[in-house]
């Protein structure tokens, strides 16, 4: 009677496994980045600023790590980029006197 040698046992919680560890999960970085770009572009505009910041740190981190989230990171910097773009156009506008604030009501 001949035995096969058992299967090895399932690697514990916290060991490394063949492939090593890969980080778990989205980058809180990149959906902040996108939060804020949308935030921004809706009604607050220097929030672009933020979301131009943590687009591209996020973009960094996902690189080096290999987390998920790097086409929410792309979606927070370009709406940032937009909403700035935005509030440039309308500082422009409104210091040339393309709107009047008269207040009348007739």
């Amino acid at each position: 009677m001949s035995y096969n040698e058992p299967p090895p046992p399932p690697p514990q919680y916290g060991q490394p496994t063949y492939g090593g560890d890969q980080p778990v999960g989205t980058s809180k970085k990149a959906t902040w980045s996108l939060v804020s770009g949308i935030v921004s572009l809706l009604c607050c505009g220097p929030l672009g600023i933020l979301a131009i910041v943590l687009g591209r740190q996020a973009q960094a981190e996902i690189a080096t790590t290999g987390q998920q989230g790097a086409g929410l990171a792309k979606a927070g910097f370009i709406l940032g980029i937009v909403a700035l773009v935005f509030l440039v156009v309308q500082i422009i506008v409104i210091a040339s006197g393309g709107f009047s604030f008269d207040f009348s009501t007739s």
